[in-house]
């Protein structure tokens, strides 16, 4: 059986070539072919009242054309192939997460607004596609607050105690051990902890902080036994903290490799896919690129 490529987005932007750099260099850490596709959107063939000949031929794309000169040499050992789509790429880019094992995008394309910190077709891939997602933000973001000191290379993966996930560790763990990089466990807590009492209306319980602690990190330990056991040669160590997730693996973003976050389950009576504010704050703010990582199928 064949290894499903890397794919990587590509629309002439520069964000878009910072993320086939990033996706080549994951194709040759997976031994994997790495494919470049441009979904190309041609808005006068979705209007009625304008009359079109037809989508541009397959001659030449000159997108495409840029992405082979931008790897040039350096794509020497890895097979690429380069491949052009015609459609939306908000509907076009989640569906090529069916047939990878990783798609890669920059944070914006070429379309929108220049203020605009996530593109529509990153967050819909993200939020949609059944493989990991890697978004590959713009160099220069700024990033506050603690994070973890120590030598060599380091990726980043939020857990939450309360509802773990497999595939999230799977994938974070894997991408540490391929990258030789140690592991940042961000298992954070709220403190103090809020109880809902009446809609609309917040209290605070009486807890013992230590012991909420302590707690949190023996279930962060159990998640992660399993998981050391199979890649032992993964320094992994969880990083238990009170405060904001979010802007606790923001601040933990910044000279990391990677940070890993999930995205949520479908639920009965929210059968739509939801990425969540922590993951969509991340790809928001984030330093490092950012992998989404859909969830565990369900047990039956």
């Amino acid at each position: 059986m064949s290894t499903p490529p890397v794919v990587a987005a590509v629309d002439g932007s520069d964000d878009s070539l910072r993320a086939l750099d990033w996706a080549l260099d994951a194709a040759r850490r997976r031994g994997a072919s790495l494919r470049a596709v441009h979904v190309r959107q041609y808005a006068p063939m979705a209007q009625p009242d304008v009359l079109v000949a037809g989508p541009p031929g397959d001659d030449g794309d000159p997108v495409l054309d840029q992405a082979r000169a931008h790897l040039g040499e350096r794509a020497s050992g890895t097979q690429v192939e380069y491949a052009g789509l015609d459609g939306l790429p908000g509907a076009m880019l989640p569906e090529l997460g069916s047939s990878a094992q990783l798609l890669v995008l920059g944070s914006r394309g070429r379309g929108g607004f220049a203020s605009l910190l996530l593109g529509s077709s990153s967050l819909a891939a993200a939020r949609d596609a059944e493989c990991p997602v890697v978004v590959v933000p713009r160099p220069g973001r700024e990033v506050h607050g603690e994070t973890a000191a120590g030598p060599g290379p380091r990726v980043v993966v939020g857990v939450n105690v309360d509802s773990p996930d497999d595939a999230l560790l799977d994938f974070a763990f894997t991408e540490a051990a391929l990258r030789g990089a140690r592991l940042q466990v961000v298992a954070a807590y709220p403190w103090p902890p809020p109880a809902w009492v009446a809609p609309a209306e917040v209290t605070t319980l009486m807890a013992d902080r230590d012991a909420v602690e302590n707690e949190t990190r023996t279930l962060a330990e159990g998640f992660l036994a399993p998981h050391r056991t199979r890649h032992p040669e993964v320094s992994a160590e969880p990083h238990v903290v009170p405060g904001d997730a979010a802007g606790l693996l923001v601040a933990a973003s910044r000279d990391a490799e990677l940070v890993v976050v999930g995205r949520h389950r479908r639920r009965l009576l929210a059968p739509a896919r939801m990425m969540g504010s922590v993951t969509q704050a991340v790809l928001l703010h984030a330093a490092a690129p950012v992998a989404v990582i859909p969830p565990s199928p369900p047990e039956e």
